[in-house]
């Protein structure tokens, strides 16, 4: 599964925000493949950070980090750097975004319209 996320930088805090990703801790990484995340990639506009996560089960992939030790050790180190997440209304939460269209899915349905 592919889930969106949208996610906005504190002020003044672009450079140390990238300065963090260049590399995550590979026992992040390590906890990422643990737990069926297979892909994270961050995208920025301005302020605004868009993810993309492709992972088995979004839920159950959070539910293991909640409770890991070294997502906790990164979420200490990068919240410095992240105001808030918001979900698909806009509203600060950490929920997926809405998707709108893919183009995959469309031709998909367009091959195999009994589908």
């Amino acid at each position: 599964m592919i889930v969106a996320l949208h996610s906005e930088i504190r002020a003044g805090a672009v450079d140390g925000y990238r300065a963090a990703h260049l590399t995550i801790p590979e026992e992040l990484v390590a906890s990422f493949d643990r737990f069926g995340i297979h892909d994270w990639t961050i995208w920025r506009s301005g302020h605004r950070l868009f993810h993309l996560v492709d992972c088995d089960d979004f839920d159950a992939a959070l539910a293991a980090l909640d409770d890991d030790p070294a997502n906790a050790r990164w979420q200490l180190d990068i919240g410095r750097y992240v105001e808030l997440f918001r979900g698909a209304d806009g509203e600060e939460g950490f929920s997926p975004l809405e998707q709108v269209w893919a183009l995959s899915a469309q031709k998909a349905a367009t091959q195999n319209p009994s589908a």
